[in-house]
């Protein structure tokens, strides 16, 4: 028996995803990553780590875009599990987003966070009585807060529109292949 299109697009998108998410910490693999083997047990136990529930969703957006903007690089990753932890987020999704500062952005980001922040001290007055690397340092923690901000906003509506699309696709698919009843088991 063939299968509809609407099936073939589903084993399609499940596919990509699948592609997507496979380099990504889950449960099963955890203790392959050096820095995280000590969670190993801590992470298996609990189960809201893994869960793409909104109540554990939306926390490991912005906790993770505001981290992964914040002058730690190094430490991003530690501070995104325990962060999880604390929070009740997504491990997987609060670690991705830790991979958007790397050794071939961590520059341009930085000078992006540090120009914003800079403008803002400017702006508003606040943190510019310090004078020299305090002010710089000000100026990245508040640019690397409002940046973080901004890109979780627009990850929030991304996922939005995605889940939506996501709900309307399985409506679809589900009255595509709805289950006919037999009319030979209803003629009693």
């Amino acid at each position: 028996m063939p299968h509809s299109a609407i099936h073939q697009q589903w084993l399609r998108r499940r596919k990509r995803l699948r592609r997507v998410l496979r380099a990504l910490p889950r449960r099963a693999n955890i203790g392959r990553y050096p820095g995280m083997r000590r969670f190993d047990d801590a992470a298996k136990a609990r189960p809201y780590l893994w869960s793409f529930k909104r109540e554990h969703l939306w926390p490991a957006l912005y906790i993770g875009s505001v981290l992964a903007f914040m002058p730690t690089y190094g430490l991003q990753v530690f501070i995104a599990v325990l962060a999880a932890m604390v929070v009740r987020a997504n491990l997987t999704v609060i670690v991705a987003l830790q991979m958007i500062t790397n050794p071939l952005t961590i520059a341009p980001l930085y000078l992006l966070t540090h120009t914003v922040g800079q403008w803002l001290i400017d702006v508003t007055g606040y943190g510019s009585a310090d004078a020299g690397i305090a002010s710089s340092v000000n100026a990245l923690v508040l640019g690397g807060i409002v940046v973080g901000l901004a890109i979780a906003l627009v990850l929030d509506v991304a996922w939005r529109l995605l889940a939506w699309e996501a709900r309307r696709f399985t409506q679809r698919y589900r009255t595509t292949h709805a289950v006919q009843p037999d009319l030979a088991d209803n003629r009693r």
